[in-house]
């Protein structure tokens, strides 16, 4: 099991604007910041709900191919999410819906961050 995942941005105060507010109906926040003196002057955070499990960092931007998907409680958590992440400046990748073709309840929305990574949110409950 993943414990926790960091990846560089290249705008280290877009990219934390963004998923403060993309992240919120997830019940996930910023939760610390590395001090300078700790980072070699590098700005890091870590972003979670009871702990920092998703980092950024404002060196070595990563590149290529980056999906990541945080999981929703609800559906309406989904809904959320998509909207905050569009407000906050995310680009949609993927309207809020159903995904049968992954299984009968997989309903996802999807939304590229400032830097072009693919963000998810996910809930696998059916309707209630």
């Amino acid at each position: 099991m993943i414990d926790h995942m960091t990846f560089g941005v290249t705008d280290y105060a877009r990219s934390t604007a963004f998923y403060d507010q993309a992240f919120a109906p997830l019940g996930v926040k910023r939760l610390f910041e590395v001090p300078l003196e700790h980072s070699g002057g590098v700005k890091v955070c870590g972003y979670g709900d009871d702990r920092p499990w998703f980092w950024l960092a404002e060196e070595r931007a990563t590149t290529g191919m980056l999906h990541i998907a945080l999981q929703a409680k609800k559906r309406a958590e989904v809904d959320a999410f998509y909207a905050a992440a569009l407000r906050a400046g995310g680009e949609d990748n993927g309207a809020p819906g159903l995904r049968p073709h992954y299984h009968a309840d997989y309903y996802g929305a999807f939304v590229l961050d400032p830097d072009g990574h693919n963000i998810e949110a996910v809930c696998h409950a059916p309707p209630k």
